[in-house]
């Protein structure tokens, strides 16, 4: 069976510091016929629950703990019997939405979370978030980079638990080392790739410290 990946968009709001903006966020399901994991798990745990449809729901994968993000995990958690895996540098974020439940299981840098053929290699990229991750797919050429990296640039990092050289770090050591070929997937918005990147990158970098 061949390994796909699949985009829902999803609409909501994002929350944070007193503010809140409408959004739209990116929902990957990767996978095959049989068995998938969901990464970023936004808005509609009904929506997301019918795209997955009758496969087996491995593991909902956060790449942070911003609201927008998250705000549907326990839900489709609770429909599927999924597993929620985030990196515990988030759980400052996450309880701000979901005071009374815990994701399952922690992220780590390097862990591999396989489903259907597919070894997603988990890359700690903090600066958008402290536990903010990316999920690096080499045999696919993908790299799920969340709000670390998108097409023009890095993530914010103008509110609370964000911090730029962090970021600025995170993109030169976790993700310019990639192939530039690596084709980029982000949270909000349209693919891109690391080489299409990197020129625009160097500026930040040098801006970075």
């Amino acid at each position: 069976m061949t390994t796909r990946i699949e985009r829902l968009v999803t609409s909501g709001q994002f929350t944070l510091d007193g503010g809140t903006w409408d959004v739209e966020n990116n929902v990957w399901i990767v996978g095959d016929e049989r068995e998938v994991i969901v990464i970023d798990a936004a808005h509609d745990a009904q929506a997301i629950a019918e795209a997955v449809d009758d496969r087996v729901l491995k593991a909902i994968v956060c790449t942070h703990a911003h609201n927008d993000h998250i705000d549907a995990a326990p839900a489709l958690a609770d429909l599927t019997g999924a597993k929620i895996w985030l990196h515990p540098d988030d759980l400052p974020l996450w309880k701000l939405t979901h005071p009374d439940r815990d994701p399952d299981n922690h992220l780590s840098d390097g862990l591999v979370i396989e489903t259907a053929g597919a070894d997603l290699t988990v890359l700690h990229t903090p600066g958008h978030a402290p536990g903010a991750v990316c999920l690096h797919e080499p045999g696919l050429g993908v790299v799920f980079t969340g709000d670390t990296l998108f097409q023009g640039g890095p993530g914010a990092t103008g509110r609370s638990y964000s911090h730029f050289p962090t970021i600025i770090d995170s993109i030169r050591d976790k993700l310019l080392t990639l192939p530039p070929e690596t084709k980029v997937l982000t949270g909000h918005g349209d693919p891109t790739t690391i080489g299409a990147e990197a020129p625009h990158l160097a500026e930040w970098i040098a801006r970075g410290h």
